[in-house]
C-alpha cells in the first residue's frame, strides 16, 4: 500500500520524465507518483502512459482543457489526497529538485507538519544559474519574509512534502493562483494554520535537458498575487 505519493506537474519534460519516475519509485515501494501533465505537445503524457501500464504505483493525469502550475498542482495535491497516502511531495519534474531528497523531506514528518528543500540555509545551495535569476530568487524570499511574516529562509522552494491533513485543512479548493505564485499561497496557508515547517538542504541544479517555462512577467506576478495573499487570506479557526 502506498504511503507517499509524490505530485509532479508537467510541460513538455518528455526528456527528464521516465528517469525521473523511475529514480523516485526506486526509492521504495512505498512510493509513487502522479503527474499532471497539461496536454504537452512532446508526448509527455505518452510516455508517462506507456510506463503507468506496467506499474500501477504510477497515476497520470492529462488537462486537455486547463493550463498552470497553480490549477495543475491544486489538481494533482487534492488527487493525492483522494488516493489515502500520509504523505505527498510536490516538485518539478527537471532534476532541479533531485528524488535522491525525498528520504529526507518525509523523515523530517516525524516531528514536522511540512517540510521544504532549501537552498538557502546551510548545506543548501544551488548551481547552474545565471547571478539574476539568483538575485531575483534571493529578493523573492526577503520580499515574502517581510510581507507575510513566514519564518521561511527559501520561501519559493516547490520542493515540498506534507502530511495529508495538512492539505485537507488549508483549502486548497479555494485558492486562486493560476501560475506559479501557488508555491507561496500554499506556503502561506500553511504558515497561517500553525503548522510546523522544516527546511532540509539541497542542492538546486538548474534543469540541463529541456527548457525552463517560468519568465521574468510570472516572477512579477507572483510579487503582486503574495501581496494580494497577505490582505485577503485570513486565519483559519482553531482546529
Amino acid at each position: 500500500m502506498l504511503k507517499t505519493l509524490a505530485m509532479v506537474p508537467t510541460y513538455n519534460e518528455k526528456d527528464n520524465i521516465q528517469d525521473l519516475i523511475n529514480d523516485i519509485l526506486n526509492l521504495d515501494e512505498s512510493i509513487g507518483v502522479v503527474v499532471v501533465d497539461d496536454d504537452s505537445p512532446d508526448g509527455t503524457s505518452d510516455i508517462v502512459e506507456s510506463m503507468r501500464q506496467k506499474e500501477p504505483r504510477i497515476h497520470l493525469i492529462t488537462r486537455k482543457d486547463e493550463k498552470g502550475r497553480g490549477t495543475a498542482g491544486i489538481k494533482g495535491l487534492l488527487y493525492a489526497i483522494e488516493q489515502g497516502v500520509e504523505y505527498i511531495v510536490e516538485m518539478d519534474a527537471d532534476y532541479s529538485h533531485h528524488p535522491k531528497y525525498i528520504p529526507d523531506l518525509i523523515e523530517a514528518m516525524q516531528e514536522f507538519d511540512v517540510s521544504l528543500g532549501s537552498r538557502a540555509i546551510e548545506g543548501g545551495k544551488e548551481t547552474g544559474r545565471n547571478f539574476l535569476r539568483i538575485g531575483i530568487t534571493q529578493f523573492a524570499g526577503w520580499f515574502i519574509r517581510m510581507l507575510m511574516g513566514v519564518d521561511v529562509k527559501d520561501c519559493t522552494s516547490g520542493f515540498r512534502c506534507f502530511k495529508a491533513e495538512v492539505l485537507q485543512s488549508i483549502g486548497l479548493e479555494k485558492m486562486v493562483s493560476v501560475g506559479p505564485s501557488i508555491v507561496e499561497e500554499i506556503l502561506y496557508a500553511c504558515h497561517l494554520g500553525g503548522f510546523k515547517i522544516k527546511e532540509i538542504p539541497i542542492i538546486f541544479e538548474d534543469r540541463t535537458r529541456g527548457e525552463s517555462t517560468k519568465t521574468l512577467g510570472q516572477y512579477i506576478e507572483t510579487m503582486v498575487r503574495i501581496a494580494q495573499f497577505r490582505l485577503t487570506m485570513k486565519k483559519p479557526k482553531k482546529r
